[in-house]
């Protein structure tokens, strides 16, 4: 069984619509986020912190890199995935990628409560929203599928997400890949 990649910005409501997914089609879910945490026996802060964007990067890569070859999980993804391209390919190799979206203002509301996004701890939060998703975009536009959460409730992303999913394997089962 192929896994569900789930990839986007920060906000757009991955865990949420993971751990909901994953409940539903009786799939297991996995953080890339907590296993970096687990691995390293540190918050992401920290490791952002006292180690550098760079380093958690590493660990990242090295994390989605033990999950490629894993079987019918719900993957939710750090929102910086996609800066390295060889994420991506990874995670494509048994998984249908999805990109959840959702405008400024969803982002901005989303996160605001939140202190434990490295990222967002600077003076003008909403312009640094604003600078990584431009800069971000076209990384998350190679996903397979993309749903902007900010225009459905979370059980019609599901119920999108199920449809892509089904098609995706349909296909895939079609072409013998």
């Amino acid at each position: 069984m192929r896994n569900i990649v789930l990839i986007g910005f920060m906000g757009t409501g991955k865990t949420t619509i993971a751990t909901a997914l994953a409940n539903r089609l009786k799939m297991r879910y996995v953080s890339t986020d907590d296993l970096i945490e687990k691995k390293e026996k540190r918050t992401i802060n920290e490791i952002f912190t006292k180690s550098g964007e760079d380093y958690f990067r590493d660990v990242e890569s090295e994390i989605v890199r033990s999950l490629s070859d894993k079987e019918g999980l719900v993957i939710d993804t750090g929102g910086g995935i996609v800066i390295r391209e060889e994420n991506i390919a990874n995670l494509r190799t048994n998984g249908v990628v999805i990109c959840l979206t959702a405008d400024e203002e969803a982002v901005m509301e989303r996160t605001k409560k939140y202190k434990h996004r490295p990222l967002l701890n600077v003076e003008d939060p909403k312009q640094r929203i604003r600078n990584l998703l431009a800069k971000r975009a076209p990384l998350y536009a190679k996903a397979d599928h993309t749903i902007d959460t900010s225009k459905f409730t979370a059980r019609q992303v599901i119920e999108k997400i199920i449809e892509m999913y089904e098609a995706a394997t349909k296909k895939q089962e079609g072409t013998g890949k």
